[in-house]
C-alpha cells in the first residue's frame, strides 16, 4: 500500500493504527551501525581456533591466505556500548566492522550515534505490519512417496541395469543442465563433491528437511539471518528449488551436480519486504560460511530496486566497492572460498544490467541460457561499473529441472538456477584439484569457457568445461 490516494489517506492511517494497537503492534526500526576500529578487540589474528573453525583455518593456509584483521570478530566492548543505549543487537559484520540492531524509539539512535566507537549509522528497514508467520502445518502438504521406492523410480530393478542405462536416463530430468557443462564425465571419473561443503544463501528452504527427494542430502546445518527465531523450513521455496539443482540424487529422476557434496542452508532473504537490510543479513550469513569451513557459496540473490527508493542501487555503485554486500562478496575469494552468484533476471526489463553482489570482483556471475545453449531474453548482463567482464559465465538457466516445495519434479527459470547448476559443478572440479586455491579454480572455470577468446557482456567467459 505504498501509493495511497490523498483524499482517503488520512482515513485509512488511522484504521490502520487502530489495528496495530488491538494486537499490541509497535513499528519497529533496523540500522546499521558502522563501528570505528577493532582497537577493543577481546581476540588476535595469532589465536584463530578461538573465532574460526578448524576446517576453515585448514582452508585458509592450504592456499597460503592469511588471517587478518577483518576475520576479527567485532569487539565485544563496543557491542556492550551500543547494547547499552536501550537497542537490540541483532548480528554483525566483522568484515565491515557493522553491526545490525533493532529497535522500536528512533531516538535511541541519537545517543549510539554519540558513542565514541561509532562512526555512523544508517537505517535499512522499516517494518509498519507484523511479519506473518510460517504454516505450522506445513509438513501436510509434501508427498510421503518414497522417491528410492521401486514405484517412484519406475524400472530400475538393479544396480546392474541401472549402469547399462544411458547417461540421459540416469541423470533423469536434469542430463542437459549438466551435460552442457561437460559435468557427467567430472561425475564418472568419481568426483561428485564429495568432501566438498557448499554453502547456499537464499530466501527460505520450504519443507527441504521434509522432502523424500532430499532425504539423502547431506545438511550439516541450517540458521536464519533474515528472522529471529525464524524457520527457514516454513516458507519460501525458492531456497529449495536452488539446493535441488545441486544435491538431488535419484536416479532416472533428478541427479544434481554435486550430489555427495555437504550444505548449510542459511537464510538471509525476508519474503515479505525488498529493503536494504537483506544486505546486511546477506554479509553475516557468508561470514558464519567462511567460520565453519564452506568451500562454495551459492547464492541465487541478487538487489537493484528497494522498498525505499532511495535505497535503491545506481549504476556508478556496481564497482564491487561500494555497496556493503558487494564488499563482502568481493572478499570471499581472499578467505578460501569460491562464490557463485547469479547475475540476476533485468535483461528484459528497463535496468537490464546485474544485480548486487554479481558486480563483486573474484567470484563468478553466472548468466542464463537457454537447453540450447543461446542466451535468455532475461539474463542480466554486465559489465560492472569499472569495466570488467560481466556475467563472468553462464549455465542453463531456462526450463531447469527443480523440487518445488511440494516435492514435485517440475521446471523453472532464471539465473537462480544457473548458478547453483554451475555451482555444484566448481565443487566437483575443485573436489578433483584440491591443491588449487580459489582464485585459480575460478580463472580456469573462465579459461575453460567456449567465449573465452572474445568475453563480453552478454555471455561473459561463456559456458565453461569442467573436463577441459
Amino acid at each position: 500500500m505504498k501509493r495511497l490516494i490523498i483524499s482517503t489517506f488520512c482515513i485509512l492511517f488511522a484504521l490502520s493504527a487502530m489495528a496495530q494497537k488491538e494486537v499490541g503492534f509497535r513499528p519497529f526500526y533496523k540500522y546499521r551501525v558502522y563501528l570505528k576500529d577493532k582497537k577493543a578487540s577481546d581476540f588476535s589474528v595469532k589465536h584463530p581456533e578461538k573465532f574460526l573453525s578448524q576446517k576453515s583455518i585448514e582452508r585458509r593456509q592450504k592456499q597460503g591466505l592469511k588471517i587478518d584483521e577483518s576475520d576479527l570478530p567485532v569487539s565485544r566492548k563496543y557491542l556492550n556500548e551500543v547494547e547499552a543505549c536501550g537497542v537490540e543487537l541483532l548480528h554483525c559484520s566483522k568484515w565491515n566492522n557493522t553491526v545490525l540492531v533493532q529497535t522500536n524509539d528512533t531516538l535511541l539512535m541519537d545517543k549510539v550515534l554519540n558513542l565514541s566507537c561509532v562512526k555512523s549509522v544508517r537505517k535499512v528497514a522499516t517494518y509498519t505490519s507484523p511479519i506473518p508467520k510460517p504454516d505450522p502445518n506445513r509438513k501436510s502438504i509434501v508427498s510421503d512417496e518414497d522417491p528410492k521406492s521401486k514405484s517412484f523410480l519406475e524400472g530400475l530393478q538393479s544396480d546392474l541395469v541401472e549402469r547399462q542405462m544411458s547417461n540421459s536416463y540416469k541423470y533423469g530430468n536434469g542430463y542437459n543442465q549438466i551435460k552442457m557443462l561437460n559435468g557427467i564425465a567430472l561425475h564418472e571419473q568419481g568426483f561428485r563433491g564429495k568432501g566438498m561443503t557448499i554453502a547456499i544463501i537464499d530466501g527460505g528452504f520450504h519443507n527441504a528437511d521434509v522432502i523424500p527427494y532430499f532425504k539423502d542430502v547431506d545438511i550439516l546445518g541450517f540458521k536464519d539471518f533474515a528472522l529471529k527465531g525464524g524457520d527457514v523450513f516454513g516458507e519460501e521455496e525458492h531456497g529449495t528449488m536452488v539446493l535441488s539443482c545441486i544435491g538431488t540424487n535419484c536416479r532416472g529422476k533428478l541427479i544434481g551436480t554435486a550430489p555427495e557434496a555437504s550444505f548449510w542452508l542459511l537464510r538471509s532473504e525476508d519474503g515479505h519486504t525488498e529493503q536494504m537490510v537483506e544486505e546486511d543479513n546477506w554479509c553475516a550469513a557468508i561470514e558464519f560460511a567462511d567460520s565453519v569451513g564452506v568451500d562454495v557459496v551459492n547464492t541465487s540473490l541478487g538487489y537493484t530496486v528497494y522498498d525505499e527508493k532511495g535505497d535503491n542501487v545506481k549504476y556508478w555503485e556496481q564497482d564491487g566497492k561500494t555497496r556493503l554486500i558487494s564488499i563482502s562478496a568481493s572478499m570471499a575469494a581472499s578467505k578460501g572460498m569460491v562464490l557463485c552468484q547469479s547475475a540476476g533476471n533485468e535483461g528484459d526489463e528497463p535496468w537490464k544490467r546485474i544485480g548486487c553482489p554479481a558486480d563483486a570482483s573474484d567470484i563468478l556471475a553466472v548468466g542464463a541460457l537457454t537447453s540450447a545453449g543461446v542466451n535468455t531474453n532475461f539474463s542480466s548482463i554486465g559489465n560492472s561499473y569499472d569495466g570488467r567482464i560481466k556475467p563472468d559465465v553462464c549455465a542453463q538457466g531456462q526450463s531447469c529441472a527443480v523440487i518445488d516445495k511440494y516435492g514435485d519434479l517440475t521446471r523453472a527459470s532464471g539465473t537462480s538456477f544457473s548458478s547453483p547448476i554451475l555451482c555444484g559443478m566448481v565443487a566437483c572440479y575443485w573436489q578433483a584439484h584440491p591443491k588449487l586455491t580459489a582464485l585459480e579454480v575460478m580463472d580456469k572455470i573462465r579459461k575453460s569457457g567456449n567465449n573465452a577468446e572474445h568475453p563480453d557482456n552478454v555471455f561473459g567467459y561463456g559456458i565453461p568445461d569442467f573436463m577441459k
